[in-house]
């Protein structure tokens, strides 16, 4: 049978599995919000663990922790940082907007933990480390919540979005150059235009691509403003002189990362503009890559039937019933992708807009969805890049036959001969069924000689 202890809080006793490191306040949240099955990301624990630990030393070099008590908080949150108590986090994402039952998951565990390191029981009473006056010493969810969601959303952008963006960046430039002479038909409107090469085409996606990653990289800097130190309304009400500064030191030494402090801690508690933000550019990415997924679908399009200029790697059956389809997987994955990045941003606008005087209470919702996107766009950007980019190839035979074939080649006699009479020969040429030349001599508008050098690619 299940054996349970009781733990206290404000409110009364909760009964409590006997071998969790959790208190009453998780328990209370895990029977009030049972909504949804995903919990809070791991990221965002660790984060604001890494902030507990930053606190705990700021909070000593300030006089108000004791040595002894610093120490056993940096040891548990060591340990948590490390994935050692992953399952000791059990509430999920809906929940109070201010991240208030996770702040206090954390700072229970934290507590029950060190009171094992310190050589006590689970069921003593009170313990040695108060999960509010020495775990939360110097804080308030309204001020540790957002900076550790901040720390997890920019370590998961610094060491998975922008490293993959990268990786696909490097491969296009490969690509750009290798096609730079490979002449196609262009297409606007879905319909014949005039030629450029297979390079140029791709060299847009490329530009796409390197804008994205450098809206990215400006929204980094406000994003990595952080509001540690304001405490309950952004006035650092119960934190010492100072505090702010050296935690946040603390912070860019353990993370190897250079956070700054909020030059307004009012605004970054208050709203989540600068997560908005990042989202926006998430979103200008995904609109590019779809742009790009759309390309290749299209010009993947047949492999008899459709336009069939550009060769995906056939990289699994595409069929059920039809043998031998293979389908532009690899597209069809990071367009998903792409909507549901579009999707999230449109969640965390609409949450960040709820700003309510000194707080905003939709953080939980923020901060997951904005991971969820960095995530999803660094693994499809990696997924597309590894098992599609790379092994593209240009099928020359189908664009030697499109570009000679296209009557829009005919946009090179305007110079020569002006716009109505070169669409006099187009015309022509489409409604009988002639190439370009057949039709600019049958009509005596050109001749052989002129076109020939007039028209050369």
């Amino acid at each position: 049978m299940t054996k349970y202890r009781i733990e206290k809080d404000t409110l009364g006793e909760m009964k409590v599995e006997s071998d969790k490191l959790w208190g009453a306040q998780t328990q209370r949240a895990m029977e009030n919000f049972e909504i949804g099955k995903k919990h809070m990301p791991i990221e965002i624990i660790y984060g604001i663990a890494t902030a507990k630990k930053a606190a705990a030393c700021a909070n000593y070099d300030c006089g108000v922790l004791p040595e002894d008590k610093r120490d056993l908080i940096v040891r548990v949150v060591d340990e948590i940082t490390c994935g050692q108590w992953d399952d000791q986090f059990p509430l999920h994402i809906w929940q109070t907007g201010s991240g208030t039952q996770t702040n206090m998951n954390v700072n229970e565990v934290i507590a029950h933990r060190a009171q094992l390191l310190h050589g006590g029981q689970l069921t003593d009473y009170p313990l040695y480390l108060s999960p509010n006056d020495d775990v939360n010493k110097s804080q308030s969810t309204n001020d540790i919540f957002p900076t550790g969601m901040r720390i997890a959303t920019a370590k998961s952008i610094i060491t998975r979005t922008l490293p993959a963006l990268e990786r696909m960046m490097a491969t296009y430039r490969e690509k750009v150059a290798e096609y730079a002479d490979i002449k196609k038909i262009g297409r606007t409107h879905l319909m014949d235009a005039t030629p450029l090469t297979l390079g140029d085409e791709l060299s847009g996606h490329l530009s796409q691509l390197e804008h994205g990653y450098e809206v990215i990289q400006q929204s980094l800097k406000h994003l990595m403003e952080l509001p540690i130190g304001g405490t309950a309304v952004g006035n650092g009400i119960n934190a010492p002189e100072g505090y702010d500064k050296k935690a946040l030191q603390y912070i860019n030494q353990f993370t190897g990362y250079e956070f700054s402090n909020c030059p307004n801690k009012f605004e970054a508690m208050a709203t989540h503009d600068s997560l908005c933000e990042m989202s926006g550019a998430f979103k200008r990415l995904a609109v590019s890559l779809m742009k790009i997924a759309n390309d290749f679908r299209l010009l993947n399009s047949g492999p008899r039937c459709g336009l069939g200029e550009v060769i995906l790697p056939a990289n699994e059956p595409g069929s059920s019933i039809m043998p031998g389809k293979v389908n532009p997987t690899q597209c069809e994955a990071l367009s998903q992708v792409c909507c549901q990045v579009i999707g999230n941003d449109v969640a965390i606008t609409t949450g960040a807009m709820q700003g309510h005087l000194q707080l905003n209470v939709f953080m939980p919702l923020i901060g997951r969805n904005l991971l969820q996107s960095s995530r999803l766009l660094a693994d499809v950007i990696n997924s597309f890049n590894d098992h599609c980019l790379k092994g593209i190839k240009p099928n020359l035979e189908r664009i030697s036959m499109h570009l000679h074939n296209s009557l829009m080649l005919v946009t090179k006699l305007n110079p020569h001969i002006g716009y109505y009479n070169a669409a006099k020969i187009a015309q022509h040429a489409h409604e009988h069924g002639l190439t370009l030349r057949e039709s600019a001599l049958e009509l005596k508008l050109v001749s052989a000689e002129d076109f020939d050098e007039w028209m050369r690619l």
